[in-house]
């Protein structure tokens, strides 16, 4: 080996040429493809090695998720130092090439021993070290404070995720009392009125939802029964939809006609002002005494009647507008017998409006032939049966709107 070549290595620059040739002699050329381990972090250290040509990585925990490269010598440099002079031996990070490089090889012996001869060599390796360890200590105060920054997001992404759950509990609580505050408003119980068999269901889209229905007795022969549906869904509609039922109840008591009933609630709900939020209702009166059903629609679906030996038809219509639209609207009045044998279907378009997974409507024709088919069972139950065959149509289709089924029937006494 050319000793002559030490001289221009910063460790060695101090050496005599005398040193230089002993310090030649003591050396080998290791040639290295690339990608080459020349050392291996955690084993025996017994090697020093100066790079003559090529370039180096050093890499702690090499091989695992943790890998993280500590440095990269080229020319001139030096590693394995800290397994010559470290008490254990043990290397402390692992050393490998990036590119074909040739190096020179001292053992721990011959390395010791020089060390020991000359105090130059040992200041500046000395010199070499405090500098890695102040570039080591700066790169793991730099790292910990990275790491730090790290964490600080992570715990702020956790304290606002927990903030959100918190807030999203507190929104289904909220929305649990509201759906629980809505059911209480329908009625606990249908009217027993002789002759007469009522069935109800109502299910909201949502938590709360914008259809509502009432059953009430307005006196010993006469029944008030009302449907609506507030044209939108969750909280706001509840909301309108609590404020009208309300509205139709306390006018229901004044010994209105069903139109009259309407006109004065939509007066009241264009003066509170429901931007928006129209509400289709029908009300009527039933009469079990002289067995006449007379009501008044604003916008809402027509009613279905079904008599024994017929198919199920709509109910004679006229022009009926919806609530909270107009200052004056005209209202669709009818007046029916409703002889033996003979059922009423109310409904809110929630049910004929609901789609499968394919798009397809359930549609009114569906509506129509399952009443027709159902006719037998008693009227809740054919609420029940109208549900279920809905809910088998929609299969796990997002269920769109409120649905709201009511059910009249005639029974032997």
């Amino acid at each position: 080996m050319d000793y002559k070549l030490l001289g221009n290595i910063p460790l060695f620059k101090n050496l005599s040429d005398a040193v230089l040739q002993q310090i030649a002699s003591c050396m080998t050329i290791v040639e290295c493809p690339e990608n080459t381990v020349i050392i291996r972090e955690g084993e025996p250290g017994d090697d020093f090695f100066v790079v003559l040509s090529g370039g180096i990585d050093v890499i702690k925990a090499l091989g695992t998720p943790d890998e993280r490269l500590l440095a990269s010598r080229g020319v001139g440099d030096f590693v394995g130092e800290l397994s010559l002079v470290n008490p254990d031996g043990l290397r402390v990070a692992s050393v490998r090439t990036r590119d074909l490089s040739q190096l020179w090889r001292m053992d721990h012996r011959d390395f010791e021993t020089l060390l020991y001869k000359e105090k130059a060599l040992a200041l500046e390796m000395i010199r070499a070290l405090s500098e890695r360890l102040t570039y080591a200590h700066n790169m793991t105060i730099q790292d910990l404070h990275e790491k730090n920054q790290e964490l600080q997001e992570a715990y702020d992404d956790l304290k606002a995720a927990h903030e959100q759950i918190v807030e999203k509990e507190k929104l289904e609580r909220e929305l649990q009392l509201a759906h629980e505050i809505q059911q209480s408003l329908l009625p606990p119980h249908l009217p027993e009125v002789p002759g007469f068999e009522f069935g109800a269901l109502m299910y909201p889209a949502r938590a709360v939802g914008g259809d509502f229905y009432d059953l009430f007795q307005l006196d010993a022969d006469r029944v008030g029964l009302v449907i609506g549906d507030v044209a939108d869904k969750g909280v706001p509609s509840a909301m309108v939809m609590a404020q009208t039922r309300a509205l139709i109840y306390a006018e229901a008591a004044l010994e209105l006609t069903p139109a009259q009933v309407l006109q004065q609630v939509n007066i009241h709900l264009m003066q509170m002002g429901t931007p928006k939020m129209f509400v289709t209702v029908l009300y009527g009166v039933l009469d079990a005494r002289t067995r006449q059903f007379s009501y008044a629609r604003a916008g809402h679906e027509l009613p279905l009647r079904y008599c024994e030996g017929q198919v199920a038809q709509i109910l004679p219509a006229g022009k009926g507008q919806p609530l909270s639209l107009f200052d004056t609207p005209t209202f669709d009045e009818q007046t029916l017998t409703v002889e033996p044998d003979t059922l009423l279907l109310f409904y809110t378009d929630g049910m004929v409006d609901c789609r499968n997974p394919a798009g397809e409507a359930f549609g009114l024709n569906r509506v129509k032939t399952l009443f027709a088919q159902s006719t037998a069972l008693p009227a809740q139950e054919i609420c029940k049966n109208l549900r279920e065959n809905l809910c088998a149509f929609q299969q796990n289709a997002p269920q769109d709107d409120d649905v709201t089924i009511l059910v009249l029937r005639t029974k032997d006494d």
